[in-house]
């Protein structure tokens, strides 16, 4: 052989070599010791906006004045107004060095569920809808990220605002063909070997007809400690180990309440991490997958506040993260994304044209569940109400007011003079139009529910799964701040991915869900 074909070669092998250890993702010379995955589930690009706009708006409170100005002719859009310049604030998981967009279609639909979109993530590969932990026949287990972190050595937990079995969390340490077997998604926590479980509870603590083993008693029999009081959640400690912790109130689905909801005594997410932390914190690094799981629910419901918090609440988790992360940022992954968008939620709405009011938000007082409540309660005492009788109710839960057509009049002459109070108040009026579609929901809501059309189209296009009066509310405001939504369900749109830390490189760009699996297990070096 020729010196010159020697070189050459010696040059193809060093390409190749090159080439292949790249394809394959060989890991850096630092490896993430201690990795986190936050999933906010029906998080997308509009639902981090609006939560950032929603900030904004809470700390230099302009919108109102712009729209003011314009309405008075002192505003033109190519020109601008001097002292309009507001300054975004972002949140904390905006503000990581990479950001990316996954796509989340699953093996059977482009709108992905949960429980496929989770396990893609979780194990990097696809399955069907409905399905968790899985392959799309339901006859081969798949191995998450967090198994492959616990075969390592290191420690795992996993967390959620809703229930621990639900289908998120479960993609990460259960394999079933159906997420809706509560009962025995939970009975795999045991054999899953975990370290640190915390959030919500169980929906069928005794199987779906109650006549079985409490999961609770299961947990205990495993070594498992479980506690289900702020008390209890106080005297854990770094010592801890095999924890089961579970906020002291959850609603009817054994999630916690809305970040909106949350009373003194309940835990909030950021509390569970920094927990976690505490007790998963060892020399040989840990796995954390915590997710904002109502983010999704309020969503479904078109209830923009009650999401807007949520992902607040989420992004402050994040922000316990990184505190951990500033202190060893050599050996920390910090990933933050959704699973998918639901709602079809948009900034910007016909009614507004080119202005946002998201101030307008902060008139309600709590989620459409909390205002389920009242209006039972107003329902039980008021039978044979009229829409004139509720009004009242509307008002003080959602700051919406009708007025006369003289206080309107008086309303618009003052506002004209630049007087703010009466700009706003007419902002928050209900029209002729608003009213009319308040009226068709209150006599809908004061029927019992088997005299409601719920199977046709048109009822479940105005109303969905929810309740007419409820869900009818919550939409005139959202418009009015100009937020709209186009569905009860999921959407095809792609997630963002935000990373900061060991091999957060990795993460820009736009990519599959799979690869969130991929992409971790080797900065993790899985």
């Amino acid at each position: 052989m020729n010196k010159p074909f020697r070189k050459l070669k010696a040059l193809l092998v060093s390409f190749f070599i090159v080439i292949f250890w790249a394809g394959v993702g060989f890991p850096a010379e630092n490896t993430a010791k201690y990795i986190f995955l936050f999933i906010g589930d029906g998080m997308s690009i509009p639902q981090r906006a609006a939560a950032e706009l929603y900030l904004t708006g809470l700390n230099s409170p302009k919108d109102l004045m712009l729209a003011l100005l314009r309405e008075q002719g002192k505003f033109h859009r190519d020109n601008g107004v001097a002292d309009f310049n507001p300054s975004v604030q972002r949140l904390l998981m905006n503000t990581f060095p990479a950001q990316g967009l996954q796509t989340t279609y699953s093996a059977n639909a482009l709108i992905t569920d949960s429980s496929s979109s989770a396990t893609a993530m979780a194990t990097g590969r696809k399955t069907r809808d409905g399905v968790v932990g899985m392959d799309p026949s339901a006859r081969e287990n798949y191995v998450s990220m967090a198994k492959l972190a616990r075969d390592k050595g290191m420690k795992v937990g996993v967390i959620s605002t809703v229930s621990i079995e639900h289908a998120t969390p479960a993609a990460f340490y259960a394999s079933l063909p159906n997420r809706r077997d509560y009962y025995e998604i939970a009975l795999q926590i045991p054999e899953s070997r975990f370290n640190f479980f915390g959030g919500g509870g169980f929906n069928y603590p005794r199987g779906a007809a109650g006549d079985r083993k409490d999961v609770a008693e299961a947990l205990n029999e495993a070594g498992y400690k479980v506690y289900d009081t702020r008390e209890g959640f106080g005297r854990i400690t770094a010592g801890d180990d095999m924890v089961v912790t579970i906020n002291p109130v959850l609603d009817t689905q054994a999630a916690l309440p809305y970040a909106i909801d949350q009373k003194e005594g309940d835990i909030s997410l950021a509390e569970f991490v920094a927990k976690g932390i505490e007790v998963l914190d060892n020399p040989n690094g840990f796995f954390m997958m915590a997710e904002g799981g109502k983010i999704d629910w309020a969503c479904h419901a078109n209830d923009a506040v009650a999401a807007i918090n949520d992902v607040l609440s989420l992004d402050e988790a994040v922000s316990v993260a990184y505190e951990f992360y500033r202190k060893r940022p050599n050996e920390t992954l910090i990933v933050v994304t959704g699973d998918h968008e639901t709602g079809g939620m948009t900034i910007g709405y016909a009614g507004t044209r080119y202005d946002l009011f998201l101030m307008k938000l902060k008139a309600q007082k709590g989620s459409y569940l909390a205002f389920n409540e009242e209006f039972a309660a107003f329902k039980k005492a008021n039978p044979n109400a009229k829409l004139e009788d509720f009004l009242p109710l509307a008002e003080s839960f959602y700051g919406l007011k009708r007025h006369d057509r003289e206080t309107m009049e008086k309303l618009g002459e003052q506002a004209k003079k630049g007087d703010a109070a009466a700009y706003e108040a007419l902002g928050m009026a209900l029209g002729d139009h608003e009213m009319e579609i308040l009226a068709s929901a209150f006599d809908m809501s004061m029927k019992d529910h088997a005299e409601r059309p719920v199977k046709s189209d048109e009822y479940y296009i105005s109303y969905g799964t929810y309740e007419p009066i409820t869900i009818t509310l919550t939409r005139i405001l959202n418009r009015k701040a100009g937020i709209g939504w186009t569905t009860y369900s999921h959407t095809g749109l792609p997630v963002p991915v935000s990373a900061i830390g060991v091999g957060h490189e990795r993460f820009n760009g736009y990519y599959d869900n799979t690869d969130i699996f991929k992409k971790i297990v080797t900065a993790g070096g899985l």
